[in-house]
């Protein structure tokens, strides 16, 4: 296999980041559940069942789900980062089922971030 030269990574960032950018006609919301090893002990195969169960359910195609490793907040885990398009991205902490449920109506559908389950909002983006 040949080796990736910096441009190829580049490339390869430039088209993935097209195709997951937040914006007006394209995706609704981006969530990213953090499935280290701390957070599904900690439940967070649950949250994701019950994220997907919910966007099935809604019947909806336009928001991206996707696992990830560590936050590095392990005593606040299970976690949840929420993007939305014009908002800055909010970091959900002590997570339920019955909060990702709350916080899918909420906050995906109806784009109100519910700040007593967020530990923080603002930071890294990908839009």
């Amino acid at each position: 296999m040949q080796k990736l030269s910096i441009a190829d990574i580049q490339n390869i960032k430039k088209e993935n980041k097209a195709k997951f950018t937040l914006r007006k006609g394209g995706y609704r919301a981006k969530v990213v559940v953090h499935m280290g090893t701390c957070g599904v002990a900690s439940g967070a195969s649950n949250i994701m069942t019950a994220l997907m169960d919910e966007i099935a359910n809604a019947g909806l195609e336009d928001i991206v789900v996707i696992p990830s490793g560590c936050a590095g907040l392990c005593v606040h885990e299970p976690m949840v980062t929420i993007e939305t398009a014009n908002q800055p991205p909010v970091k959900y902490v002590d997570l339920t089922v019955e909060k990702i449920k709350e916080l899918f109506k909420e906050h995906i559908m109806g784009g109100k971030p519910i700040e007593k389950y967020a530990l923080v909002c603002g930071g890294e983006s990908t839009y």
